[in-house]
Formats: C-alpha cells, sequence, structure tokens
C-alpha cells in the first residue's frame, strides 16, 4: 500500500554520521532506506551503524540498508538491521527489526575487546583496564549503596506504612428537664428566666350544613268522622239551612262538623229534619267520633232560629301520626353543628401554621355566629322527617410557637451540664406539640399555661486532635492505659485501637496515619 511505501535517503561519499542523523529528523515513524553511493562508500565503521541505529530508534523510524560494502552489510547483521542489494528486493522482502539494545554498560563489555583509537574523538570517555583494588572498591560502593537503600525503604515504610484507628466512648449520661411555661398574647419574645412565650391568635370563617332526623310527632286526621243532627225549628217561620252550617260539641275540646248538604226547615215551633254531617279537618281522625246528645251548639246567626242534636254517634273518623320539627331538634342540630364548624377550622388553621407552631385545640371557640348567618329547613311543629340547617361562623384559637419553648427546655438542659461536658446537638429531643400537656387555657384572653419536657445526651469533652499527637509511636498497651488514666470514658468499654498492618506493633509515628473517633455507647 501507498502509505507502507518507504522513504529513501541517498547517501553522498561526503556524508556522516551527524549528517544522516539530521536527515532522519525529518521522517519521524516511517520506514527509510539509507541508499550507499554507487561509487564509494560511507559509515564503514561499526560505531556510524550503531548511532545512525540509535537515531532512527529515537525517532521511531524502521531501518534498512542498500549497499555492496561487505564490511557494511557484515556490522548490519551484527545489529539485526536488513540489507538489500537494490531498491525492488528491500520493497519485497521483509524488514528486520534493529536491536533494541544497541549498547550494553562497560560491566557487560568483554574485557578482551580492544576499544579502537578511532573511537577516541566521538567517545565519551577512554576505558581503561580497572584494577584490583578498584573493582574490589567498586563492589563495596555498590553493597554499601544497596544497603543505605535498603536501609531508607525501611526506614520509610515504618514512618508511613502503618495506620491505626482508635475509638473511644466518652463518658455519655442522658438529662431530662420539665418546664411549666406561660404563653402570653402580649409576650413579644421568649424570656428564659420567666419561661414566657408569645401566643398568637388564629381565626377563621368556616361555613357548614348538617342534617337530623326529626323527633316530635303531630296527630291528624286521616279520614273523616259522619253522622247526622237535627235541626229544630225555634220560630214560625221557615229556615233555610245550607251546607257548610257549623255545628259544634259542648263538651271538653270543642269538635266541629259541618253539615253535606242545604235544607229547608219548615216554619213552626218545635219542627225538625235531619241533616247529615262531617268533622271539619282540625277535627278529623279519631277525635270526631263522638257519642250521641253531644253535639248541641250551631254557629253563626242561625243559632237565635234553630237549636241541634245528634241523635246517634258519628263515626268513621281516624287519626295518622307524622313526624315534626321539635324546638329540641333545632338546638341539637344547632350544637352538632356547631362542633362541625369547630373541626372544618381547625383543619384550616393546622394547614396555615408553620413547622413550629402549634395549635392549642382547648381554645377553639365560635367567636361570631349571627341569626341571619342560619337557615333551617323547617319550623318547630312543621311536619318533617328531617331537619337541615345551613350556617357560617367566625372561629378563633390560640397558637404558640414551639421553638421558643424548646428553648427554654434547653436552657434548663443546659444548666445541668457540668464543667468538661457538652450537649450532643443530635441527641436532643422535645415534646411534640401533641405531647405538650395543657393546663388552664383562657380562650377569651389568649393566655395559656403549658407543661414542656425534653431530653439529650451529654458527653465528656475530648480533643481528638490532641489524643492523636500524644498516643503517635505508642504501643497499643500504653496508648490505652494513657486513655484510660487521662479522659473521662464510658465505664465498661475500653478503647479500641486497630493497627495496619496488624503485625506492626506500635502506632505510627505520624500523627496524620492516626484516626480517632468518638464513638457512641452501642444500643
Amino acid at each position: 500500500m501507498a502509505k507502507d511505501r518507504p522513504e529513501y535517503i541517498q547517501l553522498d561519499t561526503s556524508d556522516d554520521v551527524t549528517s544522516v542523523r539530521d536527515r532522519l529528523s525529518f521522517h519521524r515513524g516511517n520506514r527509510v532506506l539509507l541508499i550507499w553511493p554507487e561509487d564509494g562508500t560511507v559509515l564503514t565503521r561499526k560505531l556510524d551503524l550503531v548511532l545512525t541505529q540509535r537515531e532512527a530508534m529515537r525517532r521511531s523510524i524502521r531501518l534498512a540498508l542498500v549497499t555492496h560494502d561487505p564490511q557494511v552489510i557484515q556490522h548490519a547483521q551484527e545489529l539485526n538491521i536488513s540489507t538489500f542489494e537494490t531498491i525492488g528486493s528491500s520493497e519485497r522482502a521483509k524488514w528486520r527489526r534493529g536491536r533494541s539494545k544497541v549498547f550494553t554498560t562497560r560491566w557487560q563489555k568483554p574485557k578482551d575487546e580492544p576499544i579502537p583509537d578511532d573511537l577516541k574523538e566521538v567517545a565519551s570517555r577512554i576505558y581503561a583496564e580497572e584494577s584490583a583494588i578498584a573493582a574490589r572498591w567498586r563492589i563495596a560502593r555498590r553493597i554499601g549503596m544497596t544497603v543505605l537503600l535498603l536501609a531508607m525503604v525501611i526506614g520509610l515504610t515504618y514512618v508511613f506504612l502503618p495506620g491505626a484507628t482508635v475509638v473511644i466512648v466518652p463518658a455519655q449520661s442522658r438529662l431530662e428537664a420539665n418546664a411549666n411555661i406561660v404563653a402570653e398574647p402580649g409576650a413579644s419574645g421568649v424570656d428564659l428566666e420567666n419561661r414566657i412565650i408569645p401566643s398568637t391568635r388564629i381565626s377563621v370563617e368556616v361555613s357548614d350544613s348538617g342534617t337530623t332526623e326529626t323527633t316530635g310527632i303531630l296527630e291528624q286526621g286521616e279520614a273523616p268522622a259522619t253522622g247526622s243532627v237535627v235541626f229544630i225549628n225555634l220560630t214560625d217561620n221557615p229556615v233555610t239551612i245550607p251546607a257548610g252550617t257549623i255545628v259544634v260539641t259542648s263538651a271538653g275540646l270543642p269538635i266541629q262538623f259541618q253539615t253535606t248538604q242545604a235544607v229547608e226547615l219548615a216554619g213552626g215551633q218545635g219542627l225538625q229534619i235531619e241533616v247529615p254531617i262531617e268533622a271539619l279537618s282540625t277535627s278529623s281522625g279519631a277525635g270526631g267520633n263522638v257519642e250521641s246528645g253531644v253535639i248541641n251548639t250551631v254557629s253563626g246567626p242561625l243559632a237565635q232560629v234553630v237549636s241541634v242534636r245528634n241523635l246517634a254517634p258519628t263515626t268513621g273518623g281516624t287519626l295518622r301520626q307524622q313526624k315534626a320539627v321539635t324546638v329540641d331538634d333545632q338546638v341539637r342540630l344547632l350544637t352538632s353543628l356547631r362542633q362541625q364548624l369547630q373541626s372544618r377550622a381547625y383543619l384550616e388553621m393546622q394547614s396555615s401554621l408553620n413547622d413550629s407552631q402549634c395549635l392549642v385545640i382547648q381554645t377553639i371557640r365560635i367567636a361570631e355566629e349571627r341569626s341571619d348567618w342560619m337557615t333551617f329547613s323547617a319550623e318547630p311543629d312543621q311536619v318533617a322527617d328531617t331537619l337541615s340547617l345551613t350556617m357560617r361562623a367566625v372561629v378563633d384559637a390560640r397558637a404558640f410557637e414551639e421553638r421558643l419553648g424548646q428553648q427554654i427546655i434547653y436552657a434548663q438542659l443546659s444548666a445541668q451540664v457540668q464543667e468538661g461536658q457538652f450537649i450532643r446537638p443530635e441527641t436532643l429531643q422535645y415534646a411534640t406539640c401533641a405531647d405538650i400537656a395543657i393546663g388552664a387555657a383562657d380562650p377569651n384572653t389568649g393566655r395559656l399555661e403549658l407543661t414542656m419536657n425534653g431530653s439529650g445526651v451529654v458527653s465528656s469533652q475530648v480533643n481528638l486532635e490532641a489524643i492523636r499527637n500524644t498516643i503517635a509511636g505508642r504501643t497499643i498497651e500504653d496508648a490505652v492505659a494513657y486513655l484510660v488514666s487521662e479522659y473521662q470514658l464510658q465505664p465498661g468499654i475500653p478503647p479500641q485501637i486497630t493497627v495496619t498492618p496488624d503485625w506492626f506493633g506500635t502506632l505510627p509515628l505520624i500523627p496524620l496515619r492516626i484516626t480517632v473517633v468518638a464513638g457512641e455507647i452501642p444500643a
């Protein structure tokens, strides 16, 4: 392929190692074919080819030669460089790879190989046969350097290889505190000394409706009683008795009846006529069934000219009982709906609070309600199976900042902490809103009496940096004894020291290789 074709460098009899190496600098990474001149020769010394091959390897060049010079061919074979008679044969044959190491050290070179004088101009030094004393000193220096290097490696390993982890559990105990706190509506902030925090009024307007079954009973006539009466003329003139003439009983609760047809009573005192009647709606039902002789009164102007009697009882009247509204039904429904409004208001208030506010359920009350905000579906004594009420009201309650109460609890816990101890913040626990005891709560003034509690773990203070610096380089037993004697540790839990590698008997000399951890009491 075109990219595998070698680059050609035609040599001239005037070329030397320096010029050839310069010309190789333009062919990095390629295959280069050095072509010897037809007349004369160049680079006949082995050193010339060595230096040329060295430059070619430095520039990643695969080298081959086209030459007829037997001396150059011999040197090239010794250096594993391909040689060809013609350019064409170089393109068909496979090129050798030159030796990767073209020089040996002065100690590897055979002592019986002479160093040619012609190398003096390019060699960095002239080798001389070393004496026996020089050889012994050379070996001694090499042994000394080896021992020194080994000592340095051992020393650095001793200093930097070891690592250690030290776990200590400082002395710990749990503190508890209770506080009686007053939430005042006029307070501006937390008063730690007097245990006062502010309370806040929260107000919402809510509406709702409710329904209840009625408990009243009304009796109404289902079928009216019927019968007949006899009208008696008290005058000498005829009397017209129209239909619907009212006649009434006179004993007990008056019961009214009416005539069901018009009649003409002939003139003359004592003359009679019988007329059918039925009980009116107000007297319908079983109450219209009366005995004979009790219907004896005529209502209206006819009472001056006629009298009336029922010669037989009236019969057929029946009563029907129906549910009706009572005043108690309205009171009961109103009380229930007020509770519903307060529950609805509680949910709305809760959604408006921030995470730190606590709503006091005992202070929820209806602050305002009006008669025009209430609508009943029926009034007392009206027939109805159910009674409904729709109303709205303004409901308010009192809330306080839970975090302000926690500040008072924390102050009480801090007062119990002794010198050399501290409260671990992650162990603090406070009563939640649901667990806070509410004492006296005045919904009108907004003054609340609360009882809050909290607890936290108090731990001995330890300087981890100082521990790390102090125990560096000590044995494990010495370090444990030091920690137990100098620090307040949890009884029954000794320090745990782990050294890596585990065969290393002491803690690292460098404090940075020691990790000190303040642990917790196992659960």
